[in-house]
């Protein structure tokens, strides 16, 4: 395993102080602490003395540790029929203007090579190696600081999902990063059971370890991006369950979703994520639209946080959205394309495409925003992973 990390040159200051007690007391730390991480890269250029105290590794920690909102999605379209995969990597910043937004296409070109993305938590990025590729590995990144490590990978396999996670609130007086990246993969025991095992690697000991929970399911992982909440990881099925793994107890579970498929006419659209550190359930259907929140995992207890029927979503939306009813219910078969597919949700964003365009619904305010065409993004938008990002300062030094 290598890293690269940049430079950073320690603050006279925070020599002189000694512990983070003595550093919180810096009046300049306690005033560029409480600001929003995304103005860091630019305070940096206020002066040498602002430099060296944003790049300290104290400060840096400190400011990780803040829950900074949604600041944009990563999106990536997927091939579906082609050994090659695609190297674009689309960042969608979440804006507040009206105006389409600005698309970025080079956020990961810091990188040494094209990526897939794979997985975001807390401000770290993980990606892997674009196939065909003769020796392809794992990348955990932070695109604010352009810092990255390489992780070897052992046995390829790109059918196998990976997800990450990070809490920047745990081991406070602690600079390292440590984090988990989890393997979760769909096997038939002797039996001829279907089920998920799940493969942990630890960044603090730099191995791998084989969980012993196996979790029984004959559904098959929806999208196959994890949701990372409150140290428990989800991921959406095809079926009516939610599974979950938590992380530091090795414990995996069912959810099942708050409405099974037999109660729709027709195909329903859902996805999951996150918002206030709970899990939320997105769904679209001929009921309208239903925000779930799961308020209990072991009774399954889901509670209705927002419910519009489709006309009331149509009136509100009259310039986006058009025969609404007739659209959402016309999907009677998995074959067929949906009008409307909801892509990600964090942080109340929900990010969807409609028709061929792409937008950002705001559940707390029911504000929605035109983001591009489809055709920016490329042409299959069933067919692609999508991340939520926040951003984060912290720094990818590993012991």
């Amino acid at each position: 395993m290598s890293f690269t990390k940049k430079k950073c040159d320690r603050p006279s200051s925070s020599q002189e102080l000694g512990n983070l007690g003595e550093l919180n007391n810096d009046i300049p730390f306690d005033v560029l602490s409480r600001l929003p991480t995304k103005y860091m890269p630019r305070l940096k250029c206020v002066c040498k003395g602002w430099n060296s105290l944003i790049s300290d590794p104290i400060f840096m920690k400190v400011q990780s540790q803040k829950k900074e909102p949604v600041s944009g999605f990563f999106f990536q379209q997927r091939y579906r029929w082609c050994y090659e995969e695609n190297p674009t990597v689309t960042y969608i910043p979440v804006r507040k203007q009206d105006a389409e937004a600005e698309l970025f296409l080079t956020v990961l070109d810091f990188l040494p090579e094209h990526v897939v993305v794979l997985s975001s938590s807390n401000g770290l990025v993980c990606c892997r190696s674009c196939f065909p590729r003769v020796e392809p590995c794992f990348y955990i990144c932070n695109p604010l600081n352009h810092e990255w490590m390489r992780l070897k990978w052992d046995e390829p396999n790109r059918e196998d999902s990976f997800a990450l996670a990070f809490d920047p609130c745990k081991d406070i007086l602690d600079t390292s990063t440590k984090f988990k990246l989890i393997k979760v993969r769909q096997i038939e025991t002797e039996a001829d059971v279907s089920c998920f095992s799940f493969d942990i690697y630890a960044s603090d000991t730099g191995a791998w370890k084989k969980s012993v929970e196996s979790c029984k399911c004959s559904s098959n992982l929806y999208r196959n991006s994890g949701v990372y909440v409150e140290g428990v990881f989800h991921w959406l099925t095809d079926g009516d369950e939610v599974l979950t793994f938590h992380v530091e107890i090795d414990l995996s579970w069912l959810v099942s979703v708050p409405l099974p498929k037999e109660e729709f006419s027709s195909i329903p659209e859902a996805c999951i994520g996150d918002s206030d550190g709970k899990l939320h359930y997105i769904l679209v259907s001929q009921h309208g639209l239903q925000v779930w929140c799961l308020d209990d995992y072991f009774e399954c207890g889901w509670s209705l946080k927002i419910s519009k029927t489709l006309e009331e979503i149509e009136e509100q939306h009259a310039q986006f959205l058009y025969n609404l009813r007739e659209r959402v219910t016309q999907r009677l078969s998995v074959e067929m394309e949906p009008w409307i597919d909801l892509l990600a949700f964090k942080d109340g964003y929900l990010l969807m495409r409609v028709s061929l365009k792409i937008m950002l619904y705001n559940i707390e305010t029911n504000t929605l925003q035109l983001v591009c065409s489809i055709s920016k993004l490329g042409t299959d938008s069933t067919f692609c992973t999508v991340l939520p990002y926040s951003l984060s300062l912290v720094p990818l030094n590993c012991k």
